[in-house]
């Protein structure tokens, strides 16, 4: 076994370790599949073990791999500390701030509050990566990430912004065509807009007593954005934040009193950060801006 191992190779196998392919890894670390494949060859060479086995769901990790990967995030985290400390940029306002958000948040909640962050810190840069996967701050895939669950990363400075409700909401022009359902009950007789392999929202909805399989949803999509798009488009009923349908007129409230989800909203950076100046100048700003948005009343 090598006495010293290269970094590189390192984080590529976390990389498809997290990933469960080398396509997603390659694309999570701005690489070539074939590189990716490369490095992981390479460091089964050095170390003398299997890393990875196929089945139907991707890349397996081997036992091995499993005694490697908190060690291999240990780096990781040396790694992003040095590259910060080496940066040069951790007493200035200036320089880069990747934040990362959920597919909604990132296209109907941030645009507004980055165009006024931007106007109050002009010599800082924003990357705003919207995916609805836990981005890992560990590996420094971001900054600051805006998350709809608690964190649960050690090493994170974590603040809860607060709560934003989804309920169900649909077009007038689809209420006009179709009616109200008074009750959760008469949702069946509708075309309830709904997500496709997402479980965590099905469980979440079947919370609130409404039976909801997969089949239930007459419109299915993972993507929120895209579920904004059919409720504008008058295609059905469906659940939606409180306060972005609060921005739309022409949605109404649809069982308002029997349906409520609760989503928490945090804010969340790697405590390494903390030092940095214009994390923090863009931490702070994103706090003060989000909870005004969660406080925004219907």
């Amino acid at each position: 076994m090598a006495e010293t191992l290269d970094w590189t190779l390192v984080r590529s196998f976390l990389a498809v370790a997290e990933h469960k392919s080398l396509s997603a890894a390659a694309r999570a670390l701005s690489l070539t599949q074939p590189t990716i494949g490369r490095h992981v060859d390479a460091l089964e060479a050095a170390l003398g073990v299997v890393l990875f086995t196929r089945s139907v769901h991707g890349l397996k990790l081997s036992e091995a791999a499993l005694d490697l990967v908190p060690h291999a995030k240990a780096m990781a985290a040396t790694a992003a500390a040095l590259a910060r400390a080496a940066s040069g940029e951790a007493a200035d306002e200036r320089g880069t701030v990747r934040i990362t958000a959920s597919d909604v948040v990132g296209a109907e909640v941030l645009p507004g509050i980055l165009a006024r962050a931007r106007a109050a810190h002009p010599a800082i840069a924003f990357e705003l990566a919207l995916s609805n996967r836990t981005e890992n701050l560990m590996l420094r895939e971001a900054d600051i990430a805006v998350r709809m669950v608690r964190p649960t990363q050690r090493n994170l400075i974590a603040r809860k912004i607060g709560d934003v409700p989804v309920m169900l909401y649909a077009h007038r022009s689809y209420v006009k065509r179709r009616g109200t359902p008074r009750t959760l009950s008469d949702l069946a007789g509708h075309d309830v807009i709904g997500y496709d392999t997402d479980m965590r929202a099905l469980e979440a909805f079947t919370a609130q007593g409404f039976a909801a399989s997969r089949e239930v949803f007459a419109l299915r999509t993972d993507n929120q954005i895209a579920q904004l798009a059919l409720l504008r488009a008058g295609a059905g009923i469906g659940g939606m934040q409180r306060q972005l349908a609060a921005r739309e007129k022409d949605l109404a409230p649809v069982l308002h009193g029997a349906v409520r989800i609760p989503l928490e909203m945090w804010l969340v950076t790697h405590e390494d950060l903390r030092t940095s100046r214009r994390v923090r100048v863009v931490y702070d700003f994103l706090g003060d801006a989000l909870t005004a948005y969660v406080k925004l009343k219907p």
